[in-house]
């Protein structure tokens, strides 16, 4: 929620008196900071807030020089270097078909020279070729049936096999969930397309087949969750919800509705998961904490430095992180305002980042990351706390001005955001968790609210299957369909149906088939 904008009073009458006096001798430091407080306020009243944090858009950025003409090819020719054609490879879910040459195989004569032996390349040929077709598609089977005209007996001809017996496919839901909680289609606008289509597929029978899918699915989702609490890191937040109708507690006076995030980080996997109802981020964090492991070290956790993100339950125990992006934010806002000071501390902070890049590139393990960022991001983090100290120690910024607070924020949470500077695998952000959060954004900006609680369930049970999916590299909508083909399986051994795992239980299986 937007924060109200505090009142500040400006005596502008002392104000001229103190200008008139400048002309005489020169001002005493009590006067010379009312003015420059003056100034501050008014600078950040009149700036307009920044929407991008992008650094280019926080830089300024040098005019270019005409005459050396230095602007890169992708900027003169207005296009974004990347961003062409898809190679043949780029597309992993297509079906693939071999096409053998007609007349030749591999050993056969050279019918050019007729002396030599043609052999398969490596790198067959590719063709490309992408059709557009319904989400979900239907397929009437018309079975002939033959009447007698003396006994009058009906002989009806038998079901092709293999069709399945009931009328909606896995796939079907499997798609109806897809569209609906991983891209935020609306039941009812999906109704309209498979209408315009010619295949009815009402909003309440899209809702039935998710239902039940989450049904049959749901022990894969509680031991997603069971892993989960291992995790040795976990990023956790909020977002606001709508839920029409939520019978709380009667002791309960809150009124939000909150949708939590939680990723965690278990062995080499990132597990998304949502959380839709009236707690806050922090007490379903304690809630899934309650699973972990007794034998377990304590997790670390990252998130934001609002109170309510914290497990407060009792026995749990977490070592808290703090997002550098948050603080690095408060600085980005008023950039304008204080230009030079601003510059300090984000480029400060880049320099963190570029430390954490080379540790990307360079793929160094949890204690090798720690070593490499205590031998070059400490100095700059221990310098960086320096300089914020006695900005207000020494008088030179006013504390209740914008950049004042900016550099209270980050002394206030000095120690959990470095906390990276002395525990293995710590984060600097929680960039991971925010970013998991806009799938639950984007079903809130389309559908607006859930309508039940229930509803609301269903919807974290497949957000939270689909976005692991997707931060793992899975085919979620393969994976949704096997998971409901295989619902009793996935019940009787939920572990061996985890997005890492299910590859390889398909491929035990005789009549495996893997997309």
């Amino acid at each position: 929620m937007k924060q109200p904008r505090k009142r500040v009073e400006i005596d502008m009458d002392e104000l001229r008196r103190v200008l008139d006096k400048a002309r005489q001798q020169p001002l005493e430091e009590a006067e010379y900071l009312k003015m420059k407080v003056a100034l501050d306020v008014l600078a950040e009243r009149l700036t307009p807030k920044r929407t991008s944090e992008k650094a280019r858009a926080v830089v300024a950025q040098p005019p270019l020089d005409e005459s050396t003409n230095t602007t890169p090819d992708s900027q003169q020719s207005g296009k974004t270097k990347g961003h062409g054609r898809n190679a043949a490879a780029d597309y992993a879910g297509a079906r693939k078909v071999v096409v053998r040459h007609a007349n030749l195989t591999s050993g056969d004569t050279c019918p050019g020279c007729a002396c030599g032996k043609v052999y398969a390349q490596r790198q067959p040929r590719t063709l490309v070729r992408v059709v557009g077709q319904a989400p979900v598609e239907a397929t009437v089977f018309e079975m002939e049936r033959l009447r007698c005209n003396a006994c009058g007996e009906v002989f009806t001809a038998e079901e092709p096999g293999g069709i399945g017996a009931e009328k909606y496919d896995a796939s079907a839901m499997a798609m109806v969930a897809q569209l609906k909680y991983g891209t935020g289609v609306p039941f009812a606008r999906l109704e309209r397309l498979e209408g315009q289509m010619g295949i009815p597929l009402p909003a309440a029978t899209q809702w039935e087949l998710a239902e039940q899918g989450a049904i049959s699915i749901q022990p894969a989702f509680e031991h997603l969750i069971w892993q989960a609490a291992q995790g040795g890191v976990l990023h956790n937040d909020d977002t606001g919800m709508r839920i029409l109708r939520l019978a709380r507690e009667p002791s309960d006076k809150r009124t939000g509705i909150f949708t939590t995030g939680i990723v965690s980080l278990w062995q080499n996997h990132k597990i998304a998961l949502f959380f839709t109802g009236p707690k806050h981020a922090g007490e379903n964090l304690a809630d899934l904490l309650k699973q972990r492991s007794a034998e377990m070290n304590v997790p670390i956790q990252m998130c934001d430095a609002l109170s309510r993100n914290n497990p407060k339950a009792h026995g749990v125990k977490t070592l808290l992180a703090n997002c550098l992006t948050h603080g690095r934010r408060q600085f980005v806002d008023i950039v304008a305002s204080f230009p030079q000071e601003c510059m300090y501390v984000l480029e400060s902070l880049g320099m963190v980042y570029a430390n954490e890049e080379l540790v990307r590139e360079q793929g160094l393990d949890d204690e090798a990351r720690l070593q490499f960022h205590q031998q070059y991001s400490g100095p700059l983090m221990s310098q960086l706390h320096d300089w914020l100290r006695e900005q207000l120690e020494e008088a030179k910024t006013e504390p209740n001005s914008g950049l004042g607070k900016a550099i209270s924020y980050l002394l206030k949470h000095w120690k959990p955001l470095t906390l990276f500077l002395r525990e293995k695998g710590a984060p600097l952000d929680n960039n991971i968790c925010e970013r998991a959060l806009k799938k639950a954004i984007l079903n809130r900006k389309n559908a607006m609210f859930y309508k039940t609680l229930h509803g609301a369930f269903v919807g974290d049970l497949f957000m939270s299957l689909i976005h692991t999916c997707e931060l793992n590299g899975v085919n979620s909508f393969h994976y949704l369909t096997e998971l409901q083909n295989h619902a009793s399986d996935v019940e009787r051994v939920p572990a061996d149906w985890m997005p890492w795992s299910y590859r390889d239980t398909l491929a035990c299986r005789p009549s495996a088939a893997v997309a």
